[in-house]
């Protein structure tokens, strides 16, 4: 690990408290003055990390987006799943969305917003997203936006930004995003972890890290909501505002002063991790769901674990669930996707054992074998094509499988949209809550291929060590 990292504990200690009951107050009776419906496009499944009783579709239909606006709700989720597209796919995507969301605006004579939800760790399609999303609005609307609101902070996956430099919390120490493994993403890596300059690496030197405003945690904990304002109605040029926290309050307070500069005419962009959607959409705090909440029919099948994230905590996670001998592992050895015979072969095996084991009362783990697919440097289009032919195969289990499972629990982002989308064929869920902080579980629609069965999302790097294991234990104990 590297020299800049901090201790937890150090850091924290230096940062001013706040009166969070009269945060919690300010911005009950702020929300109240905010009339515009929010719609979260997430770039993968996990976005809905700290909602619950919102809605979830997994198409941007004009339908589906239609039937979004009239939802009682202030805000719902389009599950995009573009982190797992090429820029060419996620661009036809967001012009689609941005387009039909205009639509359906006009229809229902409602204004919107738009937030981007992407990952805590900064991976995924920017500035790509939000600027096509920006050019579409524009063009096709007498919508403007003024500036672009960053704010990576979520709390339950321990992200957090402080003087400008985002963090990742490993243990008991603060490791700057940039010099973590997130960072050397084959697809989406970055080397700044200060984000003005890693908004300035990202748009090529489009924006400049000095030109952007800040919003510092001493103004947000001194309560200086004119202050921030003032800051934000300011900004112009579609230029970018960092906003720093380390903790909800700050997303609150931040959140007040943005509705004020929005209700003067500021009109923004949102890039953010799932924090923001909570603080702005006015969900209340919910208990973790128990076993009783997830499990609606007790079966005496067995549960479903998939797991295709390769992170580090996801193997971690991955070793823990071993020791358990309730549950019988499958390897998939998906490295035949370069034999397409053999690969099919291989899929028939998987889903004939999984069928056979779930009836049988066990439940089963299927993995990808666990070393990634490298066809070297210069081949990071056709990695990305054959790992959308593997994902597409995981999927398949679902989608081939003969009985209901008593649960299904999918590890990593991009896995758990394909199985959740293409596996469980799901058009609109709803986010029942939390099994773990960041851990989000979904109750299928009536139209998906098993109805009402609890799909437990498993983001590839949130949860401790013990987390899947003790999710399973909680869910298969009869």
């Amino acid at each position: 690990m590297s020299s800049n990292k901090r201790l937890v504990e150090e850091v924290f200690s230096k940062i001013p408290s706040v009166d969070t009951s009269l945060v919690n107050e300010m911005i009950e009776k702020e929300l109240k003055n905010l009339n515009k419906k929010i719609i979260v496009l997430d770039d993968d499944p996990t976005g809905v990390q700290t909602v619950h009783g919102i809605s979830v579709y997994t198409d941007w239909s004009l339908d589906s987006i239609e039937k979004g606006f009239q939802e009682d709700n202030s805000m719902f989720f389009i599950l995009t799943n573009s982190r797992g597209f090429t820029a060419e796919e996620t661009t036809k995507a967001h012009q689609e969305i941005a387009a039909n969301i205009v639509e359906a605006a006009k229809r229902n004579n409602r204004e919107f917003t738009i937030i981007s939800r992407g990952d805590s760790t900064l991976r995924g399609h920017y500035p790509l997203e939000t600027q096509v999303l920006k050019e579409t609005v524009e063009a096709s609307s007498d919508n403007r936006f003024d500036g672009e609101v960053i704010l990576p902070f979520f709390k339950e996956g321990g992200r957090f930004t402080i003087d400008n430099i985002h963090y990742v919390q490993y243990d008991e120490y603060l490791v700057p995003a940039g010099e973590t493994e997130f960072a050397k993403d084959r697809t989406f890596g970055y080397t700044k972890s200060h984000l003005g300059e890693w908004a300035e690496e990202k748009s090529n030197g489009e924006y400049k890290a000095e030109n952007m405003t800040y919003i510092s945690l001493e103004s947000l904990r001194a309560l200086d909501i004119e202050t921030i304002e003032q800051q934000l109605l300011n900004v112009g040029d579609f230029n970018k505002v960092i906003v720093n926290a380390v903790d909800y309050a700050d997303v609150k307070i931040f959140t007040i002063a943005l509705i004020r500069a929005m209700n003067k005419g500021k009109n923004f962009m949102f890039r953010s991790a799932a924090a923001l959607t909570k603080v702005i959409g006015g969900v209340s705090d919910k208990n973790l769901l128990t076993r009783e909440e997830i499990m609606s029919e007790d079966t005496n099948h067995g549960g479903l674990v998939i797991i295709g994230s390769h992170v580090k905590k996801t193997t971690e996670q991955f070793e823990e669930l071993k020791k358990l001998d309730t549950v019988e592992f499958i390897e998939f050895n998906v490295h035949l996707v370069l034999e397409p015979e053999k690969f099919e072969k291989e899929l028939a095996r998987v889903v004939e054992t999984t069928n056979k084991l779930i009836i049988q009362g066990k439940n089963v783990a299927v993995y990808t074998r666990r070393e990634r697919l490298d066809l070297g440097e210069d081949k990071k289009e056709e990695e990305l094509m054959l790992s959308v032919k593997i994902s597409d195969a995981v999927t398949s289990i679902v989608k081939r499988l003969e009985v209901r499972p008593s649960f299904i629990i999918a590890k990593g982002g991009i896995t758990s949209s394909d199985v959740g989308t293409n596996g469980l064929e799901v058009k609109r869920a709803t986010v029942a809550g939390q099994i773990r902080p960041g851990i989000p579980v979904w109750t299928t629609g009536s139209e998906s291929k098993f109805p009402g069965i609890s799909y437990v999302i498993f983001p590839g790097n949130v949860g401790t060590k013990t987390d899947l294991r003790e999710v399973v234990e909680m869910l298969s104990k009869k």
